[in-house]
This record gives C-alpha cells, structure tokens and sequence, in this order.
C-alpha cells in the first residue's frame, strides 16, 4: 500500500474509531466499528516499512501511524470543544481550530507511543493481541490520568449496547477496551496471509473473550438487588450558553423558571441541572434560596440544586440538597474540576485570558462525599464530566453500608451546542450504570435529561433542547459489582500493573529473543 493510500486509510479508521461512540445519524454507539476500525490500524500496523530489511515494521512507523490514527480520533471525537472555544469563549476560529488539533496531538501521542512499542515487539509474534491489547491499556489508562486527565471517547463506551458489555460490572470500560483491543488485532491477523492458517484458533479466542462473561453473567444473574423506588422530575431549563450569564437573559429566565418549578412540583425528589442558579447565593435576588429552603425543610419532599457557592475569591462548582427537618443544606462539591472551564493549569493563563468564561478558577471537592440520604435511597451526585471518572466514582462504594444506591449527574453542556458531545456523554452515563449495577439519574440544562436503569437502559428521557421537566420512577439497588469492589479499594492500579507487567514481559522475551512467532 502507497503512503498517500495508508494515510487516508488511517484517517477514515480513526474517524470510524470517534464515531463508534455515537454514530453522527443516530447518536447510538456501535460496538463493530469500533472493533473494525482498530482492526484496521492493527492491519496497517503490521505492515512493513519502506525499504525495511526484515519485513518488519519499524518502531518509528508505529508512532507514526499510531500517531495519525489517534489525531483523527480524537479530533472526531471532541472537535465541538471549537463551538465552546470559539461561539461562547471568543477565541478566533483558526486559533479555535488549533487548540483543537493540538490537544487531540497531545493526547495522540500515548497511543502514538502504544503503537511504537508495538511494532518494536515484532506484530508477527503469536502473543501480539494480547501485546497490543496491554499497550493500548496503557494508553487509555494515561489519557484518564496525566494532567488530570480527559478520558473522553475512550474506546470502551462504544460497547455499552454490545456483547462485551457483561465486562463492565466485572472490569469496567478499560477493561472493555482491552478486550476489544485484543479482538481487534485477532481480526487484523485473520485478514492477513499469516492469520489464515490460524482461523480456528482466532475464533476460538474471540469467543472466550465473547462468552465467558456473559457465561458468568447467565450463571451469576445481576450482583446487586433492589430496594426501594423513588419518584423524581428531573428539570431542563435549555437555557442558551451565550445568554446563561447575562442578568437581563438568561440569568432572570432561570431564576424564574427554576424557582417556580422548585416551588410548584409535587414529586418526592425535585433535581436541577448543573449552575441552574448560574449566581452565588449572594447575588441572588433578596429571600430567593431562603424561600426554597423554607419550602423543603417543613414539607415532604427534596430538592438538589446546581448552584456555584465562595466567597468572592474561592469558588465551588456544587449542589445544595433541601430536605424536610434539615435546617443545615447537604452540600456537593465537584471533585474533578475541568481544565480551563474551571481551572486553570500552571503556564496556561495566557491563553484563558482569551476566552470569556465566567468563574474561571474554582476550589475542588473531596473525593468520596457523603450521598444524600432521602427516601431510602443514598444518592451519589457528580457533575457534569466526572462521571467520566469511574475509579473515582468507585470511591464511594469502599463500605457496603455506605455504598450509594443511586447514582446522579448533574450537567451544562451547551457549551457545546446540538453537537454529538449529548449523545456520547450519555454513553459515558450508562457506562458507569453498567459497572456498578446502580441506576445513574441525569439532571441537563440541554440533554440528556434521562433516567439510566442499572442494566444500563435508558427507561425515560426528555427531547433534548427542549424546556421540561421529566417525571419518573427509580428502582435503587443494593450489592456491590466485582468491579465496585476492587476499584474502591485499588483504584485502576491493577490495570496499571497487570498492563505494564505484560508489555515488560514481552519486552524482556524480545530482547532474549525467545518470542513466538505466528
């Protein structure tokens, strides 16, 4: 294959590869493209060098390679980061662009070096799919990681509706993603001349891969159980990202309409989007959280509501939860802050003060809050991309006792518009509903505003861009996921070792030259 041929190709893979996690036509995922694409990149792996001696790839022509994939997946993947950029922070679309380009360049070059380890340890190697899969872990796993990490699209939310989703509650999306990395280049191989001959063997594999957890999932049945339910409305304000903070605009609408919503609805549990009170309580109009308070603590129900909280120089990205009896309001603050949106990186101010977002700085949370208690359910919030986070969500479910029962995110994204950013952050949601068994409840000021069952079904959603309020029943479940269990205790470290020990092993039996070949 000519360069200009491989490129392209590489190019289209890592595009399949973004719109695995919600196809542009449909905003489902697609577990097959996403297999299929880095099937490809596999395939183009393997191929050999130009002018290399030993019909081997050479290191270099992986990084590379990996290094083009990973660009334009990426790029495909979060390229509305330009409608926040420049729509609504004012940045000039070309240096929009460029921010873009080089953020999905930086994140690429893990997988660039992924890639670049890979072919050093030789394709034709009969252990170079679980070679790979260990290197691609590792990839994942640093993108979730270094400079506080941004893990968005990584290949394992592509699964959710799939086959290998029976992995989530055993593993979690990385391991997903290893799995399907490993079935990935079984089928790259079986496309090659080499791979031929061992069909059966391949087939095999996939299968076990396929079978065993849903085997297990058959034998085992589900790992949690229910307990009671609780009714929600779920409130969607859709107020506009470029009116949101403008006193005469957006501010007065959601004043208004979140405060009449919060005094009227009957439901047990009322629950607002993400700074659905885009003030500090400070700011706000003369007795208008009083009234709120006063509202919940004599009657019976409960309120959550996104409202950023400080004092003028330390500021919180944080809900506050309004309960009968309880004069002291239960507070959430965000843990994991956004770089840029919320915090700003050391050496980095120059470039934000470019951009025209409010509250730019903010103080971070605690890991592992306290849930809010109320009609026997224990409810875990999140915001807006930390449920992105599930090691850290995991944190919550160190004591069975203490475990929630019901998980919560509350979000803005219409810094991103009507833009794929709704449809694949919903992924992520299910994602973590699958791992830890729990039904996950999202309160959006554009969408989704969905409640997520514990198998990871959507059950009742309202249209996005629309103003509504989404009325529902939730089942809380109790138990906890073999996932659940190591995560709270050990983080994504044993991915971190067991990853690591087998790129170390291979490298080890390359260098003594006791590797396998096909």
């Amino acid at each position: 294959m000519k360069a200009p041929a491989r490129f392209a190709a590489l190019v289209l893979a890592g595009l399949a590869q973004a719109a695995s996690i919600a196809l542009p036509w449909s905003g489902r995922p697609a577990w097959w493209l996403q297999i299929v694409s880095l099937s490809v990149l596999a395939l183009l792996l393997a191929l050999p060098s130009h002018g290399a001696s030993h019909n081997q790839p050479t290191w270099r022509t992986g990084f590379l390679r990996g290094w083009v994939f990973a660009i334009a997946w990426l790029c495909g993947t979060f390229w509305w980061l330009f409608i926040s950029l420049h729509t609504y922070g004012g940045l000039a679309a070309p240096l929009a662009v460029i921010a873009v380009l080089a953020l999905a360049a930086g994140l690429g070059l893990y997988y660039a070096a992924a890639c670049a380890i890979a072919c050093w340890l030789a394709p034709s190697s009969r252990a170079w799919p679980i070679v790979f899969a260990a290197l691609w872990t590792l990839a994942e796993l640093l993108r979730n990681t270094w400079f506080t990490g941004f893990p968005w699209g990584a290949g394992g939310y592509a699964h959710v509706d799939g086959p290998l989703a029976a992995w989530a509650p055993l593993f979690g999306v990385y391991g997903i993603g290893a799995v399907a990395a490993a079935i990935a280049v079984v089928v790259a191989n079986a496309a090659r001349g080499p791979g031929r001959r061992h069909l059966g063997r391949s087939l095999v594999l996939v299968l076990l891969l396929v079978g065993l957890p849903n085997a297990l999932r058959l034998l085992q049945g589900e790992w949690t159980t229910s307990t009671d339910r609780l009714r929600v409305a779920l409130l969607q304000g859709n107020i506009p990202q470029d009116e949101k903070f403008i006193p005469g605009g957006g501010i007065a609408t959601a004043l208004a309409w979140y405060g009449e919503e919060l005094q009227r609805n009957q439901a047990p549990l009322v629950i607002t989007p993400e700074t659905a009170l885009p003030l500090l309580p400070s700011q706000l109009p003369p007795g208008y959280l009083d009234a709120i308070a006063a509202r919940y603590r004599s009657g019976e129900q409960a309120a959550i509501v996104g409202i950023p909280l400080g004092d003028g120089r330390l500021y919180t990205n944080s809900v506050l939860g309004f309960m009968p009896g309880i004069a002291q309001p239960y507070r959430y603050d965000k843990h994991h802050l956004v770089p840029f949106g919320e915090f700003i990186p050391g050496l980095f101010r120059w470039f934000t003060d470019l951009m025209n977002i409010p509250l730019g700085d903010f103080r971070r949370g605690g890991l592992a809050q306290p849930g809010f208690d109320f009609g026997g359910q224990r409810i875990a919030p999140n915001i807006c991309y930390e449920d992105l986070f599930g090691d850290e969500i995991g944190a919550n479910f160190r004591s069975l006792e203490a475990a929630p029962t019901m998980l919560l995110n509350v979000s803005n994204i219409a810094w991103f518009g009507d833009s794929l950013a709704i449809d694949q952050h919903l992924a992520i949601s299910r994602m973590r509903a699958l791992e830890f068994e729990r039904p996950m409840v999202r309160s959006t000021n554009t969408g989704a505003t969905v409640v997520i069952d514990h198998a990871g079904r959507v059950t009742h959603a309202l249209p996005r861009l629309t103003r509504g309020v989404l009325q529902a029943e939730v089942e809380g479940r109790r138990g906890l996921t073999p996932f659940a269990r190591w995560v709270s205790v050990a983080g994504l470290w044993p991915f971190w070792i067991g990853a690591g020990a087998i790129g170390l092993a291979f490298a080890l039996a390359r260098r003594n030259g006791t590797l396998r070949k096909s």
